[in-house]
């Protein structure tokens, strides 16, 4: 197989002008680019612009992805709105992220070299799926840090005393879900952080009517603030009062996160989740094969059913079918032939079945006009009824 890359784009706060595109096409002449995209894949030769660059200059998202397992994912945001402090914290000892200033703005680059797919992936319809979380970010949501640092876990960086950075990742998003399975983080891992929520308010997002004392409670500085943003089409002012209101709902809500769990701790229950995973797995495979085993038992009943009520008429298909002279006519005929002797054993009269059985195996060599016919019939017989012509008579 060639080999693939994908490479794709997408500009949020500030859409791409004439000259911005222009430079984009000097950089390929292949690439579908838009007021808000680039997007292009490579199967020989490589990407000559620089991702890292282009985040910079252009565009809010990037992602990456390689056929022999690379994938990368940059977000970029504006350091006004982030606490870069926080964030740097939540990075510590993460090897496969950094946090960089490029000017007025922040970027996260995400990236590992050994992401493992049995599944063909041309890469398009994950951004897309991934780029709610650079929202939720600038919303007061970090759990994307909280996945970043299970990575860590599962490359045994910290020991098992370490503590989890926040205490729990649940409810997961479709955002969430789709990062973790861009990186292949480890899922039962992931469910466990995830029996426990970061906050009262994960999952559940404030109604207008809960949100309404919190507005109403906003100076008059804080409402024409946001007012004048909105005015101006700042586009992160709702991403602003998203934070100002989770901010001060949790601070509200008297509810105890508990202590935070360690690294050996959320491994421990990892590895139980794993396992009741598997039993059930494994009883449902189960349940399956009685299933077909069960369906495969009547569908030989009927068959044997059919065979009785044809009764004579059996004997001349058999002789019919191996007159073709064929392997399939071969096998219909041996069919035919085992469930004869399975009626027979039914009845107690397993003699007679293979007396008939060496009867007609006997006249097949003439039957079919060919040694070299018998030969085929001899071997497929045995082999799919089980059964051999031998001495005295016996089968």
């Amino acid at each position: 197989m060639s080999e693939y890359q994908y490479y794709e784009f997408t500009a949020i706060d500030r859409p791409l002008g004439g000259a911005d595109q222009d430079a984009l096409r000097a950089l390929s002449t292949r690439a579908r680019i838009t007021a808000t995209s680039f997007t292009n894949s490579y199967e020989w030769g490589d990407f000559k612009g620089d991702p890292a660059g282009l985040m910079e200059n252009w565009f809010d998202l990037h992602l990456y992805l390689a056929n022999w397992g690379s994938r990368r994912l940059m977000i970029h945001w504006p350091a006004r709105l982030v606490d870069r402090h926080l964030l740097g914290a939540l990075l510590r000892e993460v090897d496969c992220a950094t946090l960089r200033s490029a000017g007025q703005n922040l970027i996260l680059d995400i990236g590992i070299d050994e992401a493992e797919s049995e599944d063909w992936d041309d890469g398009s319809g994950w951004l897309a799926a991934l780029a709610p979380l650079r929202a939720d970010v600038l919303g007061g949501d970090l759990r994307l840090f909280y996945l970043l640092w299970l990575r860590a876990v599962e490359a045994d960086v910290f020991e098992p005393d370490k503590l989890e950075p926040i205490p729990g990742i649940g409810p997961m998003t479709g955002a969430l879900d789709a990062f973790a399975n861009f990186f292949n983080i480890d899922r039962d891992l992931i469910a466990a952080a995830a029996e426990r929520s970061a906050d009262p308010l994960a999952g559940q997002p404030a109604s207008s009517k809960a949100i309404r004392p919190i507005v109403a409670a906003m100076t008059d500085m804080e409402k024409t603030d946001l007012l004048a943003r909105l005015f101006d089409g700042d586009a992160h002012a709702a991403s602003r009062l998203r934070s100002f209101v989770r901010q001060r709902l949790v601070s509200e809500i008297d509810a105890p996160l508990g202590a935070a769990r360690t690294v050996g701790q959320l491994r421990a229950r990892a590895e139980a989740i794993r396992h009741a995973r598997e039993r059930a797995q494994a009883e449902k495979a189960a349940v399956e094969q009685r299933r077909r085993d069960e369906e495969a038992e009547r569908a030989r009943r009927a068959r044997l059913e059919a065979i009785c009520r044809r009764r004579e008429s059996v004997w001349r298909e058999i002789e019919v079918e191996i007159e073709r002279r064929n392997a399939t006519g071969y096998d219909k005929a041996a069919s035919l032939l085992f469930g004869l002797r399975a009626i027979s054993e039914k009845k107690a009269r397993p003699r007679t079945s293979s007396v008939a059985f060496r009867r007609y195996a006997t006249a097949m060599p003439a039957r079919s006009g060919s040694s070299n016919g018998w030969r085929n019939w001899d071997s497929i017989a045995g082999r799919r009824v089980g059964w051999r012509v031998g001495p005295a008579g016996t089968c």
